[in-house]
């Protein structure tokens, strides 16, 4: 399949021109012109050391926790490096300027040079009740390049024997551990906490998540998505809604590029999601088709879909190199390491360790919170579980659900508010979490529906016009064309209306009105859409959405009233009402031969008999009541 990093050098500057979030207008700032020295830290006077507090603090926010601080390094453009003594006292500055935000200060590496010492610090909050700091990592691949297993030997502690072993402690069902093969979204989590030590420790061979958070001043969360081409809407579906922050492309070393890599690969580009490479199974593999796996691998890095520059990372000097750069989405650090020996995985975990989100702080605005999966839970009732957004969501917060199958949104309360399986009294924007919700069934939600506060007073959409670019399809596209739109959490078939071209080919950037076939859904402006049907690959952004005349409805009028709402929207309400159309459809009575009926579920849903209604032949269900074609005794009513 074709996908990003087969494009030419114009459509790929097309995509980059198409993807490239806009940036805000300059924020006014305090002015920290006298502390830009690198002798700064030294000796301190109190004011310096004051504002020093206030960048420190400012620093930790925006990393949302921690920070990487450079000492000896000057922002005025001058020589880095201090003499033994400086450099003594401005660490010790640093830690107290730490210990005073509640915080830990851990060396990562110090350098001596001609001009002097230089180091770097992570500076990372301490271990805050119910609070921590959240990275998501996708992790992507082809079918058997050890994504499991990689992240069963992480996450539990014990490498693998060679055949398996640890995948299987993350497998949710039967048959994947039958195959080997996931073919769902699973989530792991791996621990860090303030002076950067793995607190994971299995117990009785399972991890308990609470302990884990508890002790945890950062949480990396692994979202396990499938690689066999059979579940790739799974895998958009996981990319798109569970909202990650990077990505981890795994490649077989004896296996190479092959399958679906360069199509997750593409996927995570055309999505903005900065992706880092993991070699696996080097043990096994000889040294010559490694060679030529990380060749070929350098080679797509480089390529115009990508314009990656790629980096081996063998030494912890290239580990924070790469971890300080790597939200610049330019750098693509190479690890190489192998599940069965543990070459490398202390690199890979450091590499975890020092990761930045890249979520800006949204925490005043109004909240939203974008639904990905509902449960059902005994003694505690329904509940769903998703990322937030923007704002902050409370225990006992009133939001608004929806939309409905008429677009509407309906008021529900927060009954209480779990993280990581941790019961919490609110969640902030970037943190992924699960609610309980008050009088709602589950089947009153769906993936897609979204929580948010009346604030925003939301309303559904039929249409929307979108700007894409089609990366890849075979022939051209015109109106009237169906696909599945990927769009946060929503996954629905949508048809094209009209488009600012008559037609659209590989390459080819067009404005695009779409509507949905099934029911309205919540989009706002700005968010990123997958356009996928088949071979047909197309990203881009909602530039405008048309707000449904249903919303205004109520959901308590006959659906006998709603002769306003078009074909569409009767369509998604009698949907909703009688059930699945495809259970009622799939055991209809058919004519198998001579004066024989297959029996069947009729169309009440009842197991038709010979002789009544349910029974019928389909040729005489669709006749008039007066007309009779066989035989066949109709009781009288």
């Amino acid at each position: 399949m074709a996908s990003v990093v087969d494009q030419t050098p114009t459509t790929a500057e097309n995509t980059s021109n198409l993807l490239s979030p806009k940036k805000d207008p300059a924020i006014p700032t305090v002015d920290y012109s006298s502390i830009r020295a690198k002798t700064s830290l030294v000796s301190p006077t109190s004011e310096q050391y004051d504002l020093l507090q206030c960048k420190l603090k400012e620093r930790i926010e925006n990393g949302r926790g921690e920070t990487i601080f450079e000492v000896g390094v000057g922002e005025d453009g001058g020589e880095s490096g201090l003499s033994p003594d400086e450099y003594d006292a401005a660490v010790a500055t640093l830690q107290s300027l730490a210990s005073t935000l509640d915080a830990d200060c851990v060396l990562l590496r110090n350098k001596k040079g001609e001009e002097g010492i230089t180091g770097q610090y992570l500076v990372r909050k301490r271990v805050i009740e119910q609070d921590f700091l959240e990275i998501r990592v996708a992790v992507v691949g082809n079918v058997d390049a050890g994504k499991s297993t990689l992240l069963g030997v992480l996450t539990h502690g014990e490498l693998d024997n060679g055949r398996g072993h640890a995948r299987q402690k993350l497998f949710r069902h039967k048959h994947e551990m039958e195959s080997g093969r996931t073919s769902s979204v699973g989530n792991d989590i791996l621990g860090f906490d303030s002076l950067g030590n793995v607190v994971n420790k299995p117990e009785h061979g399972s991890l308990d998540w609470v302990k884990i958070c508890e002790r945890s001043s950062k949480v990396i969360t692994f979202i396990d998505l499938a690689g066999h081409e059979r579940y790739l809407k799974t895998t958009v579906f996981g990319m798109t809604g569970h909202a990650p922050d990077f990505g981890m492309l795994m490649v077989g070393a004896n296996a190479g590029i092959i399958g679906m890599t360069k199509e997750h690969l593409g996927l995570a580009l055309a999505l903005s999601v900065p992706v880092f490479v993991v070699v696996t199974k080097i043990d096994m593999c000889p040294p010559n088709v490694l060679q030529d796996t990380l060749r070929l691998l350098t080679r797509v890095l480089k390529s115009p879909g990508c314009r990656k520059v790629p980096i081996m990372v063998k030494t912890k000097d290239e580990v924070i190199i790469s971890a300080t750069n790597f939200v610049s989405e330019r750098l693509c650090p190479i690890f190489q390491v192998s599940n069965v020996n543990g070459e490398n995985l202390d690199l890979l975990k450091m590499f975890l360790n020092l990761l930045t989100t890249r979520m800006t702080c949204q925490d005043s605005e109004p909240a939203e919170f974008q639904i990905d999966d509902t449960y059902s839970v005994p003694g505690v009732g329904t509940v769903v579980s998703g990322t937030t957004l923007k704002g902050v969501i409370r225990l006992n917060d009133t939001l608004m659900l929806g939309p409905d199958p008429v677009g509407q949104f309906i008021p529900i309360a927060v009954k209480s508010i779990h993280r990581k399986r941790m019961a919490v009294r609110q969640v902030s924007a970037s943190q992924t979490a699960s609610f309980a919700l008050k009088k709602i069934k589950r089947s009153q939600i769906r993936k897609g529906m979204v929580m948010v506060s009346p604030a925003l007073n939301p309303s559904a959409c039929w249409e929307f016009e979108g700007e894409i670019l089609v990366l890849h399809h075979p022939t051209t596209i015109s109106s009237r064309y169906q696909a599945m739109v990927h769009c946060g959490s929503i996954r629905q078939t949508a048809s094209i209306l009209s488009m600012s071209e008559e037609c659209l080919r590989t390459g080819d950037k067009a404005v695009v009105h779409f509507r949905f076939i099934k029911h309205p859904e919540y989009l706002k402006p700005g968010q990123r859409l997958v356009f996928r049907e088949g071979r047909t690959k197309a990203v881009g952004n909602v530039l405008r959405v048309f707000p449904s005349v249903g919303s205004k409805l109520s959901t308590s009028v006959p659906l006998k009233q709603h002769k306003m709402l078009s074909s569409h929207q009767q369509g998604s309400i009698e949907h909703e009402v009688e059930g699945s159309a495809a259970d009622k459809r799939e055991n209809t009575p058919q004519r198998t031969g001579q004066g024989c009926t297959k029996r069947g579920r009729g169309r009440r849903g009842g197991r038709g008999r010979s002789g009544q209604g349910g029974g019928k032949p389909l040729a005489e269900q669709n006749q008039p009541a007066r007309t009779v074609l066989t035989p066949t005794k109709i009781p009288s009513n």
